[in-house]
């Protein structure tokens, strides 16, 4: 059973900067594809990123293009999403997940474990 644990959210102003960090314990935990999705109060759970498990291949949702980089350390086993130019509409609980055998999926269905989240509010 792969086990997720995030770590790095908080409280930043508009512009600041978030790194968020996703540690991945359990058999086989470094050859998940390990995407990020959040989810804000009332909406429904979003697609931010995914990375391959090589680490060499990433996509981006359209509002976070530019602004977030998606990256891991398989000897960490450890994901991590570096979160710049913050704004209030990315305020969510993020939540870390990995798959097994879906690969860049942005349905959160396609994924087999999740993290227990972890907030992350930008102040204007």
């Amino acid at each position: 059973q792969v086990q997720l644990v995030e770590s790095g959210g908080g409280l930043v102003q508009a512009g600041g900067s978030l790194r968020l960090s996703c540690a991945a314990s359990g058999p086989s935990s470094g050859s998940l594809y390990m995407a990020w999705f959040r989810q804000a109060p009332g909406k429904e759970r979003e697609f931010v990123s995914v990375i391959s498990w090589r680490g060499g291949i990433t996509y981006y949702a359209d509002s976070v293009k530019g602004r977030f980089t998606i990256s891991r350390d398989n000897a960490k086993n450890t994901v991590y999403l570096q979160m710049n130019s913050l704004k209030p509409e990315d305020t969510a609980v993020y939540y870390c997940a990995a798959s097994n055998s879906s690969p860049y999926a942005r349905d959160p269905l396609k994924y087999d474990y999740w993290g227990q989240g972890t907030q992350v509010t930008v102040s204007s």
